[in-house]
């Protein structure tokens, strides 16, 4: 399931396993006592100019995330109409061809990551196979 994979550098983590050291998406032990950086605001680094450019960075990541997940959503629902649409008029429940377009087309522009992206898509807007 989605939830249960989260990205690292190296490939997929799954709950119970650990995240390679550095990883974005690691999960680290907040540093207590009067020095401790707010959660939002841990970057790994002391460097005053290093730090303000990650908390930078972060924040288009964050743009970028809710965006992504935004668009998933609403390109979900759109495929869902599609099924439902060709089913009522007596359609497919699955166009093969049009599935392996769209794994053509992440194939070709993001390698063998984009091809397990769009199994991800496909899987959300039509539901496991």
């Amino acid at each position: 399931m989605m939830a249960d994979v989260m990205e690292q550098s190296g490939g997929p983590i799954r709950p119970g396993q650990p995240a390679a050291q550095g990883a974005e998406s690691a999960v680290a032990t907040p540093p207590t006592g009067a020095d401790a950086e707010p959660a939002e605001q841990q970057t790994g680094t002391e460097e005053p100019s290093a730090a303000a450019r990650i908390v930078q960075i972060r924040e288009r990541i964050d743009e970028i995330d809710h965006a992504l997940i935004t668009l998933w959503q609403e390109r979900a629902a759109l495929s869902q109409e599609v099924g439902v649409t060709r089913m009522a008029s007596g359609g497919t429940r699955l166009v093969l061809s049009r599935e392996r377009e769209i794994l053509e087309r992440f194939r070709v522009a993001l390698g063998a990551d984009g091809t397990q992206l769009a199994l991800l898509l496909l899987r959300a807007g039509r539901g496991p196979l």
